[in-house]
């Protein structure tokens, strides 16, 4: 089996399992996905979710993050962890794309990518989710999982991950593949204890395979 028929094979069997693929980040219009991606690095998207409805409510729009401090965000997603951190790259990307981009949230990942505090994750997931462009969000569970399956050497540099996926995946099943590869990686493929007895692609699975073989032994 090919990489690229094992890419398809992984494409149908979670389209079967997961036939309902969407960002699990809570947002109304592109800025706030941008924001609410930048708070969930090194945290879960669930606690973001918790965090968003407060800070989008006392700033709805981007002139009003424009016009409010960093402290003050500081203060709204101390929860999220790096609150510093994160809050300094908010109010820098509102600034910047006020001033440089007349408001509007770029459509390519080599321009959001010039934005304060937005690496290719982030990137890949505005221009596939908000721009409906081909997109690989190599997050944790992508990395993970896609390397288990042998989609990927194994590497766990998350843009040597996108470059070998985007060369096997088709374009247009790429940005839902990795959202059902989060669900999957929360459901089945978990990083300690993964449930290969209930993965719904065992049968093609170039670890488990290989875990089946060493069992026979």
């Amino acid at each position: 089996m090919t990489k690229k028929q094992r890419a398809l094979a992984a494409v149908e069997a979670l389209k079967k399992e997961y036939p309902d693929a969407r960002c699990s980040l809570t947002y109304e219009e592109p800025l706030q996905l941008l924001i609410a991606t930048r708070l969930s690095a090194q945290c879960t998207d669930a606690r973001v979710n918790m965090v968003t409805p407060a800070l989008f409510h006392r700033f709805p729009t981007l002139d009003a993050f424009c016009e409010g401090s960093q402290e003050e965000i500081a203060d709204y997603i101390h929860s999220c962890g790096l609150y510093k951190t994160k809050a300094r790259d908010i109010f820098a990307m509102c600034q910047k794309l006020k001033s440089d981009f007349n408001g509007i949230v770029p459509d390519t990942i080599e321009v959001l990518t010039t934005l304060p505090g937005v690496g290719r994750k982030t990137a890949n997931l505005v221009v596939g989710d908000i721009y409906h462009k081909p997109a690989i969000v190599a997050d944790t569970h992508c990395i993970r999982i896609c390397g288990k399956l042998g989609l990927t050497d194994g590497t766990k540099d998350p843009r040597k991950v996108e470059n070998q996926l985007r060369a096997i995946l088709p374009p247009d099943e790429s940005n839902s593949f990795c959202h059902r590869l989060v669900l999957h990686g929360r459901a089945v493929c978990n990083a300690r204890k993964p449930l290969c007895e209930k993965c719904c692609m065992k049968e093609f699975c170039k670890t488990n395979l290989q875990n089946q073989k060493g069992d026979k032994r």
